[in-house]
């Protein structure tokens, strides 16, 4: 889950223009897309993990978190690495991260060494977000049909959508369930790094490197905005976590379902959706786009909670798409606002911010919900957590309603 903005702008502040072949646009696009698939492969293998190592959920919500973690500090410290280096040798060691990420669960054998695995992902996805983004910009110019940020868009929520249904294939239908799904990632992520290796650098600047975290920013000119935006893409990329960390636990134990094609299938549901509503907040208003993602992320606990409820799967896709639809509508919110309303030299900064709050709130919720299925059990767990996330969608709500009362 990555930032999909694209700046297609070069210092001068002059317009790029097309700087490759379609072959190196699909080489970028294609790094981008396993880079992320290889980071959400493990979801449908957890229960299978739980049973080989003998943890417990609280474990795999752990497991998870700490790559969401890793993503936030590979932002912090490495979001413009490749506007020092250049776009490909940072896409180069992204791909060639998730290779080793890859091989780090071929030849796991405790959770130490998973723990390892996702951090090393963690790393590769935020390495290869900003850029494969620029990059593909910068390929394509601002005159392309396809328009950069689509591209990337589809890339990096295709990659995350993607990587868990073909683990989940793959571990029901493949040998070696913990085996042959990282082979097929290993492989695919290595393809991804000789094509960006074959085709030549797309940026013309380069500042030079220099190790140093990106400063959080939050933009005054639009600070009750951009909250709100992180406030509710928050909250649904807090579902996307637990569903991520979660789903496989909540099909074999409560609804007796053993296929790791369908714990696949409800996140790819929930990624894919996530993306189109990305798409879909281009044609709302400004005004009713973050009331309309309240609205769906509260309908989208009620049908989780409901799921919980009543042990059934139904509700459950149901829930995983409106809060994707949701999740993309306030994050694309929150994107568009920073890129248009904020100061351009904080733009970078502002974006970095954004998505670390996204990030954390996709780790934090996720361990809570593990320390709850701890002292209670999965259920409950589930309906608090569905019962916190709407709280926080209908406060989002409401301070948005209070100021229109005041103006009117």
């Amino acid at each position: 889950m990555g930032n999909s903005t694209v700046r297609a702008v070069s210092p001068a502040g002059s317009s790029t223009r097309a700087r490759g072949s379609g072959l190196a646009v699909f080489s970028v696009a294609f790094a981008f897309w396993i880079t992320m698939a290889g980071t959400t492969a493990p979801t449908p293998l957890y229960p299978l993990y739980g049973d080989a190592f003998g943890f417990t959920p609280f474990t795999v919500t752990v497991v998870f978190a700490v790559y969401a973690l890793g993503v936030v500090v590979g932002l912090l410290a490495f979001g413009r690495l490749s506007d020092q280096v250049g776009r490909r040798p940072v896409l180069i060691a992204a791909t060639l991260l998730s290779v080793c990420a890859a091989v780090a669960f071929i030849l796991a054998q405790n959770v130490a060494a998973m723990l390892i695995a996702r951090v090393v992902s963690g790393f590769s996805a935020a390495l290869v977000t900003g850029a494969a983004t620029a990059s593909l910009a910068e390929r394509l110019g601002q005159n392309s049909r396809v328009k950069p940020a689509t591209l990337a868009l589809f890339a990096n929520m295709g990659g995350l959508a993607c990587g868990t249904l073909l683990a989940g294939i793959l571990a029901d239908l493949a040998p070696s369930p913990l085996r042959t799904p990282w082979v097929v990632m290993l492989v695919l992520a290595a393809i991804g790094a000789l094509g960006v290796l074959l085709h030549g650098e797309s940026s013309e600047h380069r500042s030079g490197f220099s190790l140093q975290f990106q400063p959080l920013h939050v933009p005054a000119e639009i600070r009750s905005d951009f909250l709100r935006s992180a406030m509710a893409g928050g909250a649904g990329f807090a579902v996307l976590g637990v569903l991520t960390a979660v789903t496989g636990l909540f099909l074999g134990t409560v609804l007796n379902e053993s296929s790791h094609s369908l714990t696949g299938l409800v996140v790819f549901i929930a990624f894919a959706c996530t993306a189109f509503g990305q798409l879909l907040v281009r044609t709302l208003r400004p005004s009713t786009a973050l009331p309309v993602a309240c609205l769906g992320l509260i309908a989208a606990a009620a049908l989780i909670a409901a799921a919980m409820a009543t042990s059934t799967l139904t509700p459950l896709l149901a829930g995983a798409a409106v809060n994707g639809l949701a999740t993309g509508i306030a994050v694309g919110h929150g994107i568009g606002s920073i890129t248009t309303r904020s100061a351009p030299q904080h733009r970078g900064a502002s974006i970095s911010t954004f998505f670390a709050i996204l990030y954390s709130m996709l780790a934090v919720p996720a361990i809570g919900v593990g320390v709850l299925i701890r002292q209670t059990s999965l259920r409950p767990a589930g309906e608090t957590f569905s019962a916190v996330v709407a709280a926080l969608a209908l406060g989002v709500l409401l301070s948005l309603v209070r100021p229109a009362k005041k103006a009117a």
